[in-house]
């Protein structure tokens, strides 16, 4: 009877692994193992311990990790300027080819209304960059990119979208030129393309949509073209209308002389007259009719111009 309850009790006993020692229960669900607890018939607590983990994974997305925050815009600005740090010969060593592509980059950094897109202060500084850049003056160019990242925090969000384009576009004229030297030009091209990618592009949109977007339509003759609208619209039916007028009495002056009344030294010369009057008639009829519909024509867009304006 007492071997039999000695191998009971040793039946009851916790498993256990001499390589692994056994944690505290407190360790183990730290370490996110899982323990089973059991209660034997001797009421005393065991816990039984699998020495295999199971791994449940869990996706954990940081808020203040350093992937997941975007660099500061004053930083890729203070980036950029850093990247014009060069020989003071840099840009006049270059190819000839990539002289024009400097060139390129200039103009579209400061083509354009760029004061009155990106600011006076630094419009300006965008303007004397870019001359910077097609006189190859390597030192000017540095001097005024340092004063970029001060003179940005004070943009409203319009002249930070335009700058932002601006930046883009000239980027990629850096970007086209390769690598050259020790890839200063691509690290050029690429703190443009960050700082100006960063840059609030929807804050034009935002301004779009707050001012009502009107098509405006074009009267093109040549290389004449004019903008029409409503004003311009009734101006030209009312000329029209005066031009009909005009044509029509001048048709019923010709057409009032009679063919009797045409004297002339010989027949031919007479069926010549008779031939111009008669394309006289057709032409200030003509002219008469195509006033009317144009200036109805006119009316009825000036009408229509009105009502889209509102």
């Amino acid at each position: 009877m007492s071997s039999c309850s000695s191998s009971s009790f040793s039946l009851l006993k916790p498993l256990t692994f001499p390589s692994t020692p056994c944690p505290s229960p407190a360790l183990l669900f730290h370490n996110n193992p899982i323990y089973i607890p059991f209660k034997t018939t001797a009421n005393h607590s065991k816990t039984l311990h699998l020495s295999k983990r199971l791994t449940i994974p869990f996706a954990l997305t940081e808020s203040d990790s350093p992937k997941s925050l975007q660099p500061d815009l004053q930083t890729l600005l203070q980036q950029l300027a850093d990247s014009f740090d060069l020989p003071s010969d840099y840009f006049s060593q270059l190819p000839n080819d990539l002289r024009l592509d400097l060139n390129d980059a200039a103009f579209d950094l400061s083509n354009g209304p760029v004061i009155d897109e990106c600011g006076m202060e630094l419009g300006k500084t965008l303007l004397n960059l870019s001359r910077a850049w097609e006189s190859a003056d390597t030192s000017t160019s540095y001097a005024l990119a340092s004063k970029v990242p001060l003179l940005a925090n004070s943009l409203t969000d319009s002249a930070k979208s335009a700058f932002g384009r601006r930046l883009v576009a000239a980027g990629r004229r850096f970007q086209a030129m390769g690598q050259y030297g020790q890839g200063e030009l691509q690290k050029i091209a690429k703190a443009m393309n960050a700082a100006g990618k960063l840059l609030p592009a929807s804050s034009m949109s935002a301004t779009t949509e707050e001012q009502p977007k009107t098509e405006t339509r074009m009267f093109k003759f040549g290389e004449l073209q004019v903008e029409v609208t409503s004003e311009k619209a009734n101006i030209g039916a009312a000329i029209g209308f005066v031009f009909g007028i005009l044509s029509w009495q001048i048709a019923q002056g010709i057409q009032s002389i009679p063919e009797s009344s045409l004297e002339y030294a010989n027949d031919n010369a007479l069926l010549l007259a008779k031939s111009l009057r008669g394309a006289l008639l057709a032409v200030f009829y003509s002219s008469t009719i195509l006033s009317v519909f144009t200036t109805i024509g006119l009316l009825l867009l000036g009408r229509q111009l009105k009502s889209e304006g509102k």
